[in-house]
């Protein structure tokens, strides 16, 4: 192990036991802890020649800090994350009366032809776009949208439920239960709603 790795491990340490140090300071509530020590010893029993012979190891993993995170805290970090994540998600954007909008493509519940323009259909809006609905499925299939009719193309994270008709087509329901049909020409794009498939449900009770 190279002294500069020896060295980052310990920097790494000692910044946690400090953190976690002033997080119990500021937690009366939490049990008087003492703060981790390591030592040095030569692998070969004798006093340290090099820095390269030396390692660390813990003498008492009992006195490490106790952290204590409330609920609130918790869900105040969950929802720091959501907002991260949404921010971070694929958007699509298009010129709106003026303007170019931006919308998150997971609140796009399902993209519908309309004649020369294609309905974004994001709830409570709705929005029509100039676009050929063919142009818009190449364009969305990379992040999950799946063309279920020729001229409906839904958005696989919305989907909530899928029943088989006795005509050998579906009928699937979309987040706030709008509901499309799936024609034979394009069933075989089910596959794609989920990553696995398991047995039958068993009624309980």
């Amino acid at each position: 192990m190279s002294a500069h790795t020896i060295q980052d491990q310990a920097i790494a340490r000692k910044t946690f036991v400090q953190q976690a140090a002033h997080a119990d300071a500021d937690d009366p509530a939490s049990p008087l802890r003492g703060p981790a020590m390591f030592s040095t010893k030569s692998k070969r029993g004798n006093t340290p020649g090099t820095i390269e012979d030396q390692f660390f190891e813990a003498a008492d993993t009992s006195l490490l800090p106790v952290i204590r995170v409330d609920g609130a805290s918790l869900m105040q970090v969950s929802r720091q994350l959501e907002s991260i994540a949404k921010r971070q998600a694929p958007r699509i954007a298009f010129k709106a009366k003026g303007s170019i909008l931006l919308l998150n493509l997971f609140d796009i519940l399902a993209v519908q032809a309309e004649g020369n323009y294609v309905s974004l259909q994001h709830r409570p809006n709705r929005y029509l776009v100039h676009e050929s609905l063919s142009s818009m499925a190449e364009k969305l299939k990379p992040y999950g949208f799946i063309r279920i009719h020729r001229s409906v193309v839904v958005n696989v994270s919305a989907v909530e439920k899928v029943q088989p008709l006795p005509t050998g087509e579906y009928r699937l329901r979309v987040r706030g239960g709008k509901e499309y049909l799936v024609t034979r020409t394009y069933k075989h794009n089910l596959r794609d709603l989920a990553q696995l498939w398991v047995g039958t449900e068993r009624l309980c009770g």
